[in-house]
Parts: structure tokens; C-alpha cells; sequence
């Protein structure tokens, strides 16, 4: 298999979350960690994104935002549901408002368990994602569609 020409593009968004995942999130990006070695880029933008990383749980305020992020992301792209709480509502999933985890919004390609997930789980989440966005960029390419 041929690696992508480009290095992909992470965007992180906080779903309802305690913000104890987004702050081990955010020690990817220290030295101390790098996540960067792998090749990922951070991006505030859901258009520049390939891999869209969420933290928290789905609550009716978040569940439009989700969707229209993911809208907005060009294809092939991939969602890593980071903590407990965005894989299936972790320790609110009985709150009044939570719907659940990512996935009853929009489909998740990698879960990464833990609260808080720790940063090599985080890390070894995204290396993941990189090997399914790869396999979805080739997929693309063998049905002759336009890959960004």
C-alpha cells in the first residue's frame, strides 16, 4: 500500500465533557509526547481536517455542532472518540440530556477508553486513525474517487 502524499490533519472539538480528556489531548501536543512525530498536524478548521477527535459525550446542545463539523470534513476522514465519555457516555449516560457516546451522531472509527484517557492511549488512538485514513484514502483511489 502507498502512504498518503500529505501528513494528516487532526481537529479536536469538546462534545460534554469534564475537560480532564481535552487536557490530556493537549499533552499530545508537548514535547514530552509529540504526537507531531507521527506525521499529524493540529487544525482548528473541519475542512483542512482528516481525523476529527472528540472528547465528552453527546448532549443535545453539541449533537448539531458534531454533525456539522463532520459535514464540513472532505472525505476520506476518520472520528476517534477519545475517554469513556465519548465512547458510550461514561458516567453521565444517565444525565437528562446526554444522548450517549459519539456514535449515536456520527459513525466512530477509533475508541480510546479512559478517565481520563492517558496520552499513549491517545497517541496509539491517533496511529490508528492514521492506518484507517490510509486505508480509506486507498479504498477511494481503487473506486476512483476524489480523495483532497
Amino acid at each position: 500500500m502507498s502512504k498518503m502524499k500529505k501528513s494528516p490533519w487532526i481537529m479536536h472539538y469538546d462534545g460534554a465533557s469534564c475537560n480532564g480528556c481535552d487536557i490530556e489531548v493537549l499533552a499530545c501536543l508537548t514535547p514530552l509526547y509529540d504526537v507531531e512525530r507521527f506525521g499529524v498536524i493540529n487544525t482548528g478548521n473541519p475542512k483542512h481536517a482528516d481525523i476529527l477527535l472528540i472528547t465528552g459525550g453527546i448532549n443535545t446542545q453539541c449533537e448539531s455542532v458534531v454533525k456539522q463539523i463532520y459535514s464540513q470534513m472532505a472525505e476520506p476522514k476518520v472520528v476517534v472518540a477519545v475517554g469513556i465519555c465519548a465512547c458510550n457516555g461514561g458516567v453521565f449516560k444517565d444525565c437528562y440530556n446526554i444522548k450517549g457516546g459519539v456514535d449515536t451522531t456520527i459513525p466512530v472509527d477509533v475508541y480510546v477508553p479512559g478517565c481520563a484517557a492517558r496520552p499513549e492511549s491517545i497517541i496509539d488512538g491517533v496511529v490508528k486513525a492514521v492506518d484507517i485514513l490510509e486505508e480509506k484514502y486507498e479504498n477511494m483511489k481503487k473506486k476512483g474517487g476524489k480523495a483532497h
